[in-house]
């Protein structure tokens, strides 16, 4: 049975929020984009491509670049907040100063992050803006360009309403994107933030060179703590063994084109975390959320000691070999 066409707006032009504007466009929908930078939507508009995040990839014909956000939101059904979570807020802000219609959408969040001071899932953020309206967000192991080649892959749409969460799956799966249905969005929105953490972690091991076992452990050790804080927030111990904890972490730590291994692979090759931020046009989610997580587990008083590596040599300067020496030399403890 053919899906019925939604109107459909992405917010942001960064690589993921392209990729489902295209996919979202292929699988029938009325798309229109809009972003905080719009002088570059003339671009998008004019190339059908986004030189700058998704080289490569032609965007659909019929997806519509709008630089008015009333505009870009008055008739849509769903809205795709594709915002990296440092500018999620603002974006958020200017949809409650305009007073733009919100009853009848449905908010989905596809950012993975955690607001720096506030400790807020992005979610929250949504509702604390824009009070009562129907969120949903969506995570997953989706290296954005792969999904844009059409290659398979899988992912979770969470709502506290499975009916909403129903909603998004069918409007989103097609047969390279399979997508499944949780109730737990505190656990998916988790497991998609903290595994970008444990995925700098895992680049700094290739930077300095170290082997498969070293990356297994990483992996092992790194579930552990993020299904530990995220029991601590409310979130089912089972949701970070699925496709947004274990599945995404494990895409994230191993692919080449994630960012936050690369930005540890580079420090561990002994850049600096200014150099590599300052080199990409892209945001690195985990070194914001590295930073929000560190403040927090003080806060909470969680034992995540691979977090707090992490801190260490992105804050604190702390030579990465000689804090992942620390790491092994902690005291010996049963599984």
């Amino acid at each position: 049975m053919k899906k019925q066409s939604k109107n459909i707006t992405v917010l942001g032009d960064g690589a993921w929020g392209t990729t489902i504007a295209i996919l979202l466009a292929n699988n029938g929908h009325k798309v229109t984009m809009w972003s905080v930078f719009s002088d570059y939507l003339d671009v998008l508009d004019k190339k059908r491509e986004n030189i700058r995040h998704l080289k490569g990839i032609k965007i659909h014909n019929e997806i519509v670049f709008e630089k008015n956000l009333k505009k870009a939101l008055e008739n849509s059904e769903i809205v795709v907040f594709g915002i990296p979570s440092k500018f999620f807020r603002s974006v958020a802000k200017k949809i409650k100063q305009e007073n733009i219609a919100t009853k009848g959408k449905i908010f989905l969040s596809v950012a993975k992050g955690i607001e720096e001071g506030t400790f807020k899932r992005m979610s929250e953020i949504l509702k604390e803006e824009l009070g009562n309206i129907t969120i949903a967000v969506l995570s997953g192991p989706n290296i954005a360009i792969e999904v844009a080649h059409r290659l398979p892959a899988l992912s979770v749409a969470a709502s506290k309403n499975h009916g909403v969460a129903k909603k998004i799956q069918d409007v989103f799966s097609n047969d390279y994107f399979r997508v499944y249905t949780s109730t737990d969005v505190i656990g998916v929105e988790l497991g998609g933030s903290l595994k970008n953490i444990i995925a700098i972690v895992a680049g700094i091991s290739d930077g300095l060179g170290f082997g498969s076992n070293a990356k297994a452990a990483i992996l092992d050790r790194g579930i552990v703590e993020i299904q530990r804080l995220g029991q601590e927030l409310g979130a089912k111990r089972k949701t970070f063994y699925g496709l947004a904890g274990l599945g995404d972490l494990s895409t994230t730590c191993i692919s080449p084109e994630s960012r936050n291994r690369t930005l540890g692979e580079r420090i561990g090759r002994g850049e600096t975390m200014e150099k590599v931020v300052n080199s990409t046009d892209s945001v690195i989610e985990g070194v914001t959320t590295t930073k929000a997580v560190h403040n927090l587990i003080k806060k909470l008083k969680v034992e995540m000691p691979i977090t707090e590596m992490v801190y260490n040599v992105l804050y604190e300067n702390k030579d990465p070999k000689g804090a992942v020496i620390e790491l092994m030399g902690r005291k010996k403890k049963p599984e």
